[in-house]
């Protein structure tokens, strides 16, 4: 097997060190995944308004909901390649890239569709107010044309990191970027085109980087070089996939779809309140993206090694991985909330859309080290292929306390401070049980798949 200088040798040697080689490039990919939707907030909050501003915030629940279900199912992906080459069963590995190839086409352009359909029904649950909704209607119908590309790229990215490379899917992120700001300043101070042109900026940005990632894997070597001449779907490969990938998607929906029941009581509350939810999440996501970067080192590591049969370094990496996740969050969680006004300034000057967004970062960002646990344990827990509990447990634990808050604390006290506060109870509740489920699981975890 032929590795390039990018791989990391994810069996042999410390951990530390290869858990940041790999989880910081990772996380610095998740903030210019972020960063896409932020320069879309900046420019609008800046240049068009805070009603464009909240047009685009109102989305922000939406899109989470359906590329969270595509980064689910390709986790699914990185966990049965990693634990392929782990095994060093190079031809299934072989048959797992060509199939997740073809599944990432299929799920981008069938979520597409489903998508727009999906647009009215949702702004009506929604209640979106009118001031807005024609914004950001315009603004979502554009951004979807975007989700094969986006399905393409994380799937793909999946592949890379299932070798450890996770600088390349960084890189090709980082041209994109700078393609949408370019572009996002091109269409509306030179041609005005406003939320159009912001949206169009971002479909042309994610296709980017999807191709710059599909020309990578055509020149790779060894392992996940992608062969278009033998593209077939491996139907054994695809159960695993998806029984991996499917309940890890559902888990990320979750999140999206309690957050879409929040951003209607959001709503309820008015334009500031809906503007200043959109800046503090584009700010309070960037700090996610480095906890999430180590929890799915937690998944890549665990799985090589699970495939490998090394289960005594499988629970170090969980261990490891979740100590370096909680010194670089709170690193970045002191900064922010001490800079908090500052930085919401970049993105609107209004007094009161700071001060609600202040009050989110402190409810959010925080309690962050909550989520260390869940994302550590979770990923870990999807490494070994337990996918399931830490799905259920989501769904259970965060929808249901979410649901609950909403028509219970926040209707009888509807203000900013309630709503905001149902974030870290619903973190921690989940996690006392995945620590449960994680202790149930290592007592009875079988090998892996011969």
């Amino acid at each position: 097997m032929k590795f390039n200088t990018r791989d990391i040798d994810m069996l042999h040697g410390s951990l530390w060190d290869k858990i940041i080689l790999f989880a910081l490039p990772l996380a610095l990919t998740g903030v210019m995944q972020q960063l896409l939707n932020s320069a879309d907030v900046f420019t609008l909050g800046k240049f068009v308004g805070k009603n464009a501003m909240a047009a685009v915030g109102n989305n922000i629940s939406m899109v989470g909901l359906i590329v969270s279900l595509m980064m689910g199912l390709s986790l699914g992906a990185n966990v049965v390649i990693a634990q392929n080459i782990g095994a060093k069963r190079i031809d299934r590995a072989h048959a797992a890239v060509n199939t997740v190839f073809v599944l990432a086409m299929a799920a981008g352009f069938f979520f597409c569709i489903i998508a727009e359909f999906l647009v009215a029904p949702i702004f009506y649950f929604l209640e979106v107010p009118s001031s807005v909704v024609d914004m950001a209607e315009i603004y979502l119908r554009i951004f979807l044309l975007s989700l094969p590309a986006i399905s393409l790229y994380n799937f793909q990215a999946a592949i890379f990191r299932s070798k450890g490379d996770t600088r390349t899917p960084l890189i090709a992120l980082a041209i994109a970027s700078v393609v949408n700001i370019f572009l996002n300043l091109l269409f509306v101070l030179q041609f005005d085109f406003g939320i159009a042109g912001v949206a169009a900026a971002t479909v042309i940005a994610n296709f980017v980087s999807a191709i710059i990632l599909f020309f990578e894997l055509l020149k790779a070597e060894g392992v996940i070089k992608l062969n278009l001449n033998a593209l077939i779907v491996d139907k054994e490969e695809l159960f695993e996939i998806v029984r991996i990938g499917l309940p890890a998607g559902i888990q990320g929906m979750v999140f999206s779809l309690s957050n879409l029941l929040i951003q209607a009581a959001i709503n309820s509350l008015g334009a500031d309140a809906m503007a200043a939810s959109a800046a503090a999440f584009t700010i309070e996501i960037n700090v996610f993206c480095f906890v999430n970067g180590f929890g799915q080192a937690a998944t890549t590591f665990v799985g090589q090694n699970y495939g490998a049969g090394n289960l005594r370094r499988c629970k170090r990496a969980m261990w490891v991985s979740m100590g370096l996740s909680a010194i670089f969050m709170q690193t970045l969680c002191f900064f922010i909330l001490f800079f908090a006004e500052e930085v919401l300034y970049l993105f609107n000057s209004d007094p009161e859309v700071i001060r609600l967004g202040v009050i989110r970062l402190w409810y959010i960002v925080l309690p962050e080290l909550i989520n260390v646990l869940m994302e550590s344990i979770s990923g870990a827990l999807r490494g070994y292929g337990i996918s399931l509990t830490p799905a259920v447990i989501t769904l259970i634990c965060v929808c249901g306390t979410r649901v609950i808050w909403v028509f219970t604390a926040f209707r009888n006290i509807p203000t900013y401070s309630t709503l905001m506060a149902v974030y870290p109870i619903s973190w921690f509740i989940t996690t006392i049980f995945l620590i449960a489920a994680y202790s149930y699981h290592m007592k009875r975890l079988k090998p892996a798949r011969a």
